[in-house]
């Protein structure tokens, strides 16, 4: 069959450029479409490409319901039964066959036909379409395709872009051609109109966003002229575009909401639409994947939800944060494909030019556990020599092998073991596909894979009460999901439900198996919990899970810098143990404080205390203990300094500083705290062993142990060097004060009267550090500061002199100081 491009693209201003298209197939095999939504892209390229190969054309789509949607929508327009020439695949649901020439299918599908079967046989194009969206999946299928292509240069590639970052693309494409669609689109009014409050706060949206919006969607569809004419409002999530439309129902307003967490019913209705004027609340599945029919109007909350990876926690939430530019020209551009256009922005213009330009890659900020081990599988550990679009980040990818080794997915080179191909054929991650294959045996193999499906789904779960939501489920309440857990009970042996197991320890007991790090015991009588991983968890107000000991936590969300428990089951300490048995852990630690050593030994399920008992320390643990306070409490807090280790610390930090400088040929030793710590045992070893046993640090004689640094022969120069005291013209020996900061200056405060007749500055270190001289009055006063006596006696102390002889007229004050005796005392006393 070929396809009727002239019917299906009547009015597509895609149409225009079949031409370059076919031009750019038929010499490179690859082309980059470049096209803003609302042009037809996702309808006629296809079709198009079908019409040139022989075999079956792959559309991805980061969606299941933009799938679906697109399938039905080229069905219809080519005239033929869906599932016949035109289908679709997502997870959990199929219509096409052996006929199927154009299969719509998610980016996931896609990864996990190219796992299982690398060369794609049967398929002779692919097309990714809303590579912008940068979907974590969609950049993965694309590097593989490129490196798949250099085996098959027959394969079509075609990546389809709504944004102007396409020459990105055609560069990792090794320079394919870049066809650009002129967008044939109506003009466009902007109207700006901020909300009154605040759009977020510490939980999230707040309820005065969602008045706004609902305000500003009723005036706009108030004021469309046409009778089906539809409004289309964008909230960052499912929960707010539910809440949203009900306050528009409330006002007697058609309205309906639009996302993923839908039935398939719902989202079909959604598309149809019933010719009425109505309001469709949507995420941003609509920006670009979807076409709504009728809409005039947008609605922009200008926010958007995205995914964020805690590897610190182990967590992954999903974080309001403003859109980007891209987004938000998306998201206007719905509004001027039938007609002039409105598009209602709800923030501050003056918050335009700070938007990103695009939205962030989902590799750059999710959890990559999933990815790294179809990286692994495909041959290419942690990504390496794919032409990946973004690089992944190394902790995310490091948390991210260490998790699947851990599972036993990959080995010690980070390559994938049978067990690790085995799970990533799994329709779930790797943590809840290895908990469907432990638990199925020791709980049931139904109701393992009931547990692992709705884990896995989209469900909402009230009170974080997981057990509550699978009874909910099983009661017929979610089709969706006894569809996907027949699914996988087909992937396990069957095994029945044993006699006598509870619905709390069932649940538990798999989600346990999926997550060990999860488990969490309660902290103290309140609602807070301390997961295994060491993360703080809180849960939610009102839950019936309050007051259980321990937890086996399914999934939990950031809120401001909380963590909140989103779905858990209550669980025994014998579960938690056998389920977390790889994270106990026994030590025994001491502590040093107060000049005594104390020892403990304690059990731990991770970062979850068990037990913790006192022992008797061992003379290793003590020198451990005494070693980790001087790390972490400082030498001279843990020591108590004397004055003379004080001083030697000093002097021989600032013959370090020389020596670094050059200044001195040997290697004098680096004293400042890292340092001596580092060098423990070298100089206090005998001591620690003393400290560790009681011996106060005041008997200690810290100042020979620190001499045990010096080096040999040159710590016979030490006083020569950096002595303790110099003597002056009068015969007396005064101390030197030696600076904490050995760069700055030595000082030697002396009384002015004992320096007459003294020119020559004195200077230390081989003279490469001239002492800075305090010079007295016979109060102990400071009359000048100099480091060049010559100078001092010919320039200011003529001024000195003048100031001071009257005030001290029975010390000597000479007009010739050069020429003088020294003296120690008055005029009348000897020197």
């Amino acid at each position: 069959m070929r396809f009727d491009l002239e019917v299906i693209g009547t009015g597509l201003p895609v149409a225009a450029v079949l031409a370059d298209l076919e031009d750019a197939l038929a010499t490179r095999g690859a082309v980059v479409v470049q096209a803003p939504p609302g042009t037809g892209k996702t309808t006629l390229v296809p079709p198009a490409v079908a019409n040139r190969v022989g075999g079956r054309v792959v559309v991805t789509q980061p969606r299941r319901v933009a799938a679906r949607a697109a399938a039905r929508r080229l069905a219809e327009l080519s005239g033929v039964r869906l599932g016949a020439e035109v289908g679709f695949v997502v997870r959990g649901e199929q219509q096409a066959g052996n006929a199927t020439r154009v299969e719509f299918c998610t980016a996931g599908v896609l990864l996990r036909r190219l796992l299982s079967t690398p060369d794609l046989p049967g398929i002779d194009a692919v097309v990714l379409d809303e590579v912008h969206e940068r979907a974590l999946e969609t950049d993965l299928a694309f590097a593989m395709l490129v490196e798949l292509r250099q085996l098959r240069p027959d394969l079509q590639l075609v990546v389809m872009s709504a944004t102007l970052d396409a020459q990105r693309w055609a560069d990792l494409l090794d320079g394919a051609p870049v066809v650009a669609v002129a967008a044939d689109l109506h003009p466009l009014t902007v109207r700006w109109a901020p909300s009154p409050a605040p759009r977020l706060d510490a939980r999230g949206v707040t309820p005065a966003l969602l008045d706004h919006l609902a305000d500003q969607a009723e005036q706009a569809l108030a004021s469309q002229p046409a009778a089906n004419a539809a409004t289309l409002v964008f909230a960052p999530g499912a929960r707010e575009c539910d809440q949203v439309v009900q306050r528009l129902r409330d006002r007697g307003v058609s309205a309906e909401a639009l996302h993923g967490s839908l039935d398939i019913r719902s989202q079909d209705r959604v598309l149809r639409g019933d010719g009425g004027p109505r309001v469709v609340v949507a995420t941003s599945v609509a920006e670009s994947s979807l076409t709504v029919p009728g809409v005039r109007a947008v609605v922009d909350s200008g926010l958007s939800r995205e995914p964020r990876f805690d590897s610190g926690r182990g967590m992954t939430g999903l974080v309001t944060v403003s859109e980007a530019r891209a987004s938000a020209e998306q998201r206007a551009g719905r509004a001027r494909r039938l007609g002039p256009g409105l598009v209602v922005r709800c923030f501050p213009e003056g918050d335009w030019a700070g938007l990103r330009r695009f939205s962030q890659p989902e590799i750059l900020t999710a959890d990559l556990t999933q990815a790294a081990l179809d990286l692994a599988v495909w041959g290419s550990p942690a990504g390496e020599g794919l032409a990946l679009p973004d690089p992944p980040p190394v902790p995310a990818m490091s948390a991210a092998i260490e998790t699947l080794t851990g599972l036993g997915a990959l080995d010690e080179r980070g390559h994938a073991t049978d067990l690790g191909r085995r799970l990533a054929r799994m329709p779930v991650e790797p943590r809840l596909g290895r908990a469907l294959l432990r638990s199925a045996p020791l709980v049931g193999s139904a109701e393992s894979a009931e547990v692992v499906a709705l884990v896995a789904g989209d469900a909402r779960v009230e009170g974080a009460d997981l057990v509550a939501a699978w009874r909910a489920a099983r009661s017929g309440a979610a089709p969706g999901w006894r569809r996907e857990a027949d699914r996988l009970v087909r992937l396990v042996d069957r095994t029945p439900r044993p006699a006598g197991l509870g619905d709390d320890d069932l649940v538990a007991r798999v989600v346990a198996a999926a997550f060990p790090d999860r488990v969490a015991r309660r902290r103290g009588a309140g609602d807070e919990y301390l997961l295994a991983s060491g993360t703080g968890v809180d849960l939610p107000r009102g839950s019936r899970l309050q007051g259980q000991e321990w937890l086996a936590v399914a999934d939990m969300a950031r809120v401001g810098e909380r963590a909140l428990v989103r779905s858990a089951a209550p669980l025994t300490e014998d579960d938690a143990l056998a389920a977390a048995s790889a994270l106990v852990r026994e030590e025994t630690t001491a502590t040093w404080d107060g000049g005594r050593v104390t020892a403990r030994r304690t059990t731990a399920l991770g970062a979850i205390t068990l037990t913790r008992t006192p022992v008797p320390p061992t003379a290793e643990l003590g020198r451990a203990a005494v070693r980790r306070a001087l790390s972490e409490r400082g030498l001279r807090q843990v020591l108590g300094w004397g004055e003379g280790t004080e001083l030697l610390r000093r002097r021989l930090a600032l013959l370090h500083r020389h020596a670094d400088l050059g200044h001195l040929r040997d290697p004098w030793p680096g004293v400042d705290d890292a340092s001596l710590v580092d060098r423990v045992e070298e100089w206090l070893g005998p001591e620690l062993d003393r400290l560790a046993g009681g011996t106060p640090a005041g008997r200690l004689d810290l100042t020979s142990a620190l001499r045990r640094l010096l080096p040999w022969p040159a710590a016979a120069r030490l006083d020569e060097l950096v002595p303790e005291r110099l003597e002056v013209p009068t015969g007396s020996r005064i101390r030197l004060d030696y600076p904490e900061d050995p760069t700055e200056r030595v000082v030697l405060a002396v009384k002015l009267q004992e320096c007459f007749g003294w020119t020559d500055t004195p200077r230390i270190v081989d003279g490469h550090e001239p002492v800075l001289l305090h010079l007295l009055s016979p109060a102990q006063r400071p009359l000048a500061v100099t480091d060049d006596l010559a100078s001092f006696w010919v320039n200011a102390y003529p001024q000195v002199r003048a100031e001071n002889r009257g005030r001290y007229s029975k010390h000597p004050w000479p007009e010739d100081p050069l020429t003088a005796p020294p003296r120690r005392g008055t005029k009348n006393s000897g020197r």
